[in-house]
């Protein structure tokens, strides 16, 4: 073991991948344990800095292809063994079409970009189910051998720039506070931005790497400082696990708590062997102690492959058995260590000793008592380089051999799922995106058409455009659409869980697409809402009751200003919430030979007949307004269907999928003409 070796960054990377682990497997908790990745950032900036600037300031230079290969060394056998091992589960787990779409995530994690490919998904309002991508916790592997990849060098310019220690901290201090004040700055505005792209996370790696400059003298005298300072490092740590929780603005302000909680215990254990001997008992009660138990060193040690491991395990079993108990998530997580020590024991650890240089070296070796040829100090990575094609290549491999066994039936229902309502189909503008707060209204059927009607809403009522342009069109009416995602009609001011903020821009839209389609005088206005029930199917039950009544109070709110402009309205009762995405659902359930009821919901779920029975109260209260109720054509007495007469009834858990929506046209005809 390395003289340089402290025990307890070892106990803080058990307590990084703990928390990670413990919120993927969900353990409620601690909502906030996903800032474990922080805490590893922060590591990583903290140990790569040491080692770079040791090397830099004893040899006055630095050996970047040997830097580069011990990193491949470290970290590519295990992930690119378990991404083969996740793919070669997933051929008989995953639907063909899954297979072909997460093998090309495989492509990006074993090149470590998958944080890219992840950015551009974000930006999909109707992309796949994100919680089903057995690949996607690679996004901080990618973050940080991208942080690997640029570091050294930025060291390497300040040290360029003017040798010592205070220009190097300068450049990084530079560097951080500018990649902070960005980070803040798109956490607001694009939170997608901030959470995956590299750039924005450096500052981070920067703090750990700052912190390497503190002089361990300042401390050195005043051990009850050190013991202090690390114990009110774990607090904020903590205080992370337990306060944050995913629907609040991530990274930003909040991922202060567990960075500097971080620094704050990698600085409390810098430089305890210069300790005074008076600082002894202070030593015994630091929180270094604490963090070199056994427990902790041995969950520490396994970090690296307990983190690859975890997350494809918990999909799976998921997918397997979609209510898991306690008891199986104890299982998963006793499987996820028993692959975590057989990995670390015949993979990384043995790569990771290894000598990748010399191998390379006496490849070219001759014959006996030959001396090697000087070769090109970038053959070191030439082993990785091998691995990462063979990751690449492999999973490239998966997704042409998925894309062949989709059959018809695969096949018919993966283009169910992508076909875009009529109105996306004209102008994908036409459902309005998060920022923009201008109305944009768009004209489906005849300009010179005897009556118009409105539809009004978010992307639930944009899934019932395309039977009403069809209805529309037999009754010398046409359609102008007022759509924007995830903004109700109903005067209620909510919270956006994408952009982790108030949805401030839906309150100014709807307030424009009101008024404007007064000043319209359309025949009718459809309106069809993302139901309440579904937000508040989890909420205590005082909770439930107040936001039901402000919805309420919203929902009349909006129906009275049509009334009073002599506007007729229709309430369209929104369609079921599934357990599942419906077209992944079924697809596996397809690929296992069991049948697409395997993929139906409890109508007691699913229905939201309660919040149905309110809504409905709303509208008999306000004159001029209908309430059109189709839930029986998706719905039995007990259970609410994905998969109605052959046809995919919905794309994901709640959006209707196209080609089901046309075959309404005749029930919603008759229930608005």
């Amino acid at each position: 073991m390395a003289a340089s070796f402290r025990p307890d960054i070892q106990g803080l990377r058990a307590l990084a991948v703990g928390g990670v682990v413990a919120y993927h497997f969900g353990l409620t908790a601690l909502p906030g344990g996903f800032a474990g990745v922080d805490i590893f950032f922060v590591i990583s900036g903290w140990l790569i800095t040491t080692h770079l600037m040791r090397e830099i300031t004893e040899t006055g230079r630095l050996d970047l292809w040997r830097f580069y290969a011990r990193r491949a060394r470290r970290l590519l056998p295990a992930a690119i063994f378990v991404i083969l091992a996740t793919l070669a589960a997933g051929t008989l787990i995953l639907a063909p079409q899954e297979q072909a779409l997460y093998s090309r995530g495989a492509m990006y994690a074993a090149a470590y970009t998958i944080n890219l490919w992840l950015l551009r998904w974000s930006f999909d309002y109707f992309a796949a189910d994100a919680s089903s991508n057995p690949f996607i916790h690679f996004w901080s592997l990618s973050v940080e051998e991208q942080f690997y990849l640029v570091w050294p060098a930025l060291l390497v310019f300040a040290a360029w720039l003017y040798p010592g220690r205070r220009m190097t901290v300068a450049v990084i201090g530079i560097v951080g506070l500018a990649s902070f004040a960005a980070c803040l700055w798109l956490t607001s505005l694009s939170p997608a931005w901030a959470f995956y792209f590299s750039p924005l996370r450096a500052w981070e790696f920067a703090a750990g790497g700052l912190a390497t400059f503190a002089a361990p003298a300042l401390w050195r005298h005043q051990s009850w400082l050190r013991a202090a300072q690390g114990w009110l490092g774990l607090a904020l740590i903590a205080l992370a696990y337990l306060a944050l929780s995913e629907d609040l603005p991530f990274p930003g302000w909040y991922a202060l708590l567990p960075v500097a909680g971080t620094v704050l215990v990698l600085l409390s254990g810098a430089g305890r062997q210069g300790d005074a001997p008076a600082g002894t008992r202070w030593q015994a009660l630091a929180p270094a102690a604490m963090l070199s138990l056994a427990p902790l060193q041995w969950v520490g040690t396994l970090s690296y492959s307990l983190y690859l491991w975890h997350w494809p395990i918990i999909v799976y079993a998921g997918m397997l058995e979609p209510d898991l108990g306690v008891v199986q998530r104890i299982g998963c997580a006793v499987l996820a260590l028993a692959l975590s020590a057989a990995t670390y024991r015949l993979i990384e650890n043995p790569a990771r000793r290894g000598d990748w240089p010399a191998a390379v070296a006496r490849a070219f070796n001759t014959g006996p008592g030959a001396k090697p040829p000087r070769l090109f100090p970038g053959l070191a990575l030439a082993p990785a380089l091998v691995l990462t094609a063979a990751g690449v290549a492999a999973a490239y491999a998966n997704a042409h051999l998925a894309t062949r066994n989709i059959d018809p039936t695969q096949r018919d229902i993966e283009e169910a799922a992508e076909q875009p309502s009529i109105a996306r189909a004209v102008d994908k503008s036409c459902l309005l995106d998060f920022h923009t707060v201008k109305p944009k209204p768009c004209t489906f059927g005849p300009a010179d058409a005897a009556h118009t009607i409105v539809l009004f809403g978010d992307s639930h009522a944009d899934h019932w455009s395309t039977p009403l342009v069809e209805a529309a069109k037999r009754n010398d009416t046409k359609v102008v659409t007022y759509l924007k995602s995830s903004c109700r009609a109903s005067r209620l001011s909510t919270f956006n869980a994408v952009l982790k903020r108030d949805y401030t821009e839906c309150d100014a839209w709807r307030e424009q697409a009101i008024s404007d389609i007064i000043r319209r005088k359309p025949r009718l206005v459809v309106i069809s809402e993302f139901s309440i029930g579904n937000l508040t199917r989890d909420m205590s039950a005082a909770s439930r009751k107040a936001e039901t009544a402000r919805w309420q109070a919203g929902l009349r709110s909006t129906l009275q200003a049509f009334s009073k402009a002599g506007v007729e309205t229709a309430v369209i009762r929104d369609t079921p919430i599934g357990d599942s995405f419906a077209d992944a659902c079924v697809a596996r359930a397809l690929w296992w030979r069991e049948a697409p009821s395997l993929c139906d919901t409890p109508r007691a779920e699913a229905a939201n007949d309660g919040a149905a029975a309110q809504e409905r109260a709303v509208v008999k209260s306000v004159p001029d307004t209908r309430y059109v109720d189709l839930t029986d054509r998706f719905c039995g007495s007990t259970e609410c269907h994905v998969f109605i007469g052959g046809i995919l009834a919905f794309r994901d858990r709640h959006h209707l999928a196209t080609g089901f929506a046309e075959t309404l046209e005749g029930p919603l005809e008759k229930a608005l003409f």
